[in-house]
């Protein structure tokens, strides 16, 4: 398990939504970018690495308890999502590295799966 702060410092992560969030411990990560393979696959406690910046992947962040929503290639969502992001408690982080790039730096961190 690995804090959250420590990996926001190694990849460099900018905070989007959840400043009132308190500091998690990371279980794993999972990436994709289709909602019902996330749903299926994620684990509580995961970051979630996509590109996808639309309100639905709020709900599936809140369901599936996951320590935080990662945001690639520099991508931002709109303040709607923000907002939704900040009432849901579901931490939205950005990177302007690709997904493949997050997730072998977080290999690197020595987070897993």
């Amino acid at each position: 398990m690995t804090k959250l702060g420590t990996i926001r410092k190694h990849l460099g992560l900018t905070l989007l939504a959840g400043e009132d969030v308190p500091e998690r411990d990371v279980n794993g990560a999972y990436g994709g970018d289709l909602l019902s393979d996330v749903m299926a696959n994620a684990r509580k406690g995961d970051l979630w690495i996509t590109i996808q910046v639309h309100m639905n992947i709020i709900p599936v962040a809140a369901m599936k308890e996951l320590a935080a929503v990662v945001i690639a290639n520099g991508r931002r969502p709109e303040p709607e999502v923000l907002a939704k992001a900040r009432e849901e408690r579901v931490l939205l982080l950005g990177c302007a590295l690709s997904s493949f790039e997050i997730a072998c730096r977080l290999h690197e961190a020595g987070v897993k799966r």
